[in-house]
């Protein structure tokens, strides 16, 4: 018998092959036993009867949950089955079982529990189409770059400087030397863009904001990127480039994943079809106000703000040029409103909040030491970073998108805990 994977089935109806995986669940009809088998490319039933094979039978019924297996058979379509297709069995060998019953049952079970049990419960049918998800998400994001000529590059996750200054930074010894987790790796694109042009990268970044929202983890992943010789409408509309490119090719790629999770494809599809909306932040503090929610000018946008804009509009919207005063050093300031930063957000629809922050960066020496000395930061830890402005300074600019709240949106997943195989929030650190 030929092993498969089982998203390989269709290729084989009428074939006898191997499938090797692990048992989700069983059941019983008269002389028939179903077994339903997963392999982490989805799940098959396979139909054992006592003619075809009864040591396969009698062993049919005394297999566990998630005992791991090979199991042999023909393959035909079968519309009513998971997946489509069905395996009839005349062979079945298990490799290992297990000698306590599974902790996670076919039941319900409370969040606390699942995320002690995360290791496990990452098996279930729910979270594998969404971990599915997510590597189309991050393979979409490479994909994109590399058609466009970017390279691919590294930020180091130890760091000596901030990058959205000092209150959400997780600090650490180095050999002696305080030192910090990443929140970000623009500063490092930054050097790496008057090297190569035109980069990106993807990595982890930590945040140490004291938030219990369904939106925030402390540790996540970010895709950034820098391009030279960029202004702030090329960097908007690289930007929604992106967004259209990932949505529309994990769609593509992955429709029985999202079928599986019950998401709405053709929404996804319309959400960017057309172009996105653009806002300037005065205007959207105005439309929120009027949808009733509380913010005054100078506020950031809390969850509340960003959902009534995500309503408002129906579809992904940027909101451009927030006041300096409540945005990072780096951001260049808009020439004709020295007081607005050429800086945009966007917010994803349906409540999923910000999934992109950007901005064109300062490109002179001595601007960059003015918004240093303006927002409090000492020069001697940026001397490398205002070195980029002294030797071929140009005008650039760049963005980072949070993988984790895009794939929550994508998969239409309330919480952005199932988003990323292992959460790190304010109250977890295990498993």
């Amino acid at each position: 018998m030929r092993s498969v994977y089982i998203e390989e089935l269709g290729q084989h109806v009428g074939s006898e092959v191997l499938i090797q995986g692990w048992l989700y669940n069983k059941r019983s009809s008269g002389k028939v036993r179903f077994v339903l088998v997963r392999d982490g490319t989805g799940l098959v039933q396979g139909v054992v009867t006592p003619t075809a094979d009864p040591a396969a039978f009698a062993l049919a019924d005394s297999l566990p949950q998630e005992a791991s297996l090979r199991m042999g058979g023909t393959v035909r379509a079968e519309p009513r089955a998971p997946g489509g297709f069905e395996v009839t069995v005349t062979h079945l060998e298990p490799v290992h079982i297990p000698t306590a019953p599974f902790p996670i049952g076919l039941k319900e079970h409370g969040p606390g529990f699942l995320m002690d049990h995360r290791h496990l419960w990452i098996r279930s049918r729910r979270q594998t189409p969404i971990l599915r998800l997510r590597d189309a998400v991050l393979w979409a994001i490479r994909s994109f770059f590399h058609e466009r000529r970017f390279v691919a590059t590294e930020a180091p996750v130890l760091v000596g400087t901030a990058v959205e200054g000092t209150t959400t930074l997780f600090p650490l010894d180095y050999f002696g030397t305080p030192a910090y987790l990443s929140q970000s790796g623009q500063l490092y694109l930054e050097a790496t863009c008057a090297a190569l042009g035109k980069v990106y990268w993807i990595g982890p970044v930590f945040r140490a904001e004291k938030s219990k929202t369904r939106r925030h983890l402390t540790e996540f992943w970010m895709a950034e990127a820098e391009q030279a010789f960029l202004d702030h409408e090329g960097n908007l509309a690289l930007q929604e480039d992106l967004v259209r490119y990932v949505v529309e090719s994990v769609v593509a790629e992955r429709p029985r994943d999202l079928d599986e999770l019950e998401r709405d494809s053709s929404l996804l599809r319309r959400e960017v079809a057309e172009p996105f909306a653009r806002v300037t932040y005065h205007e959207a503090v105005a439309l929120v106000q009027a949808a009733g929610v509380a913010m005054e000018v100078g506020d950031d946008f809390g969850a509340p703000a960003e959902d009534a804009l995500s309503q408002h509009f129906g579809r992904p919207v940027f909101v451009e040029r927030f006041p300096a005063a409540i945005k990072p050093f780096y951001m260049k300031r808009d020439p004709g409103r020295p007081d607005l930063a050429l800086c945009a957000d966007l917010i994803a629809p349906e409540g999923y909040g910000e999934i992109i922050g950007g901005s064109q960066r300062v490109d002179r020496e001595e601007e960059l030491l003015a918004q240093l000395r303006e927002a409090g930061l000492p020069e001697e830890p940026y001397r490398w970073y205002l070195d980029l402005r002294r030797w071929g300074a140009v005008p650039h600019s760049g963005f980072g998108l949070g993988v984790e709240r895009t794939v929550q949106w994508i998969a239409g997943i309330p919480h952005i805990r199932e988003a990323i195989p292992f959460p790190r929030t304010l109250d977890r650190l295990y498993p």
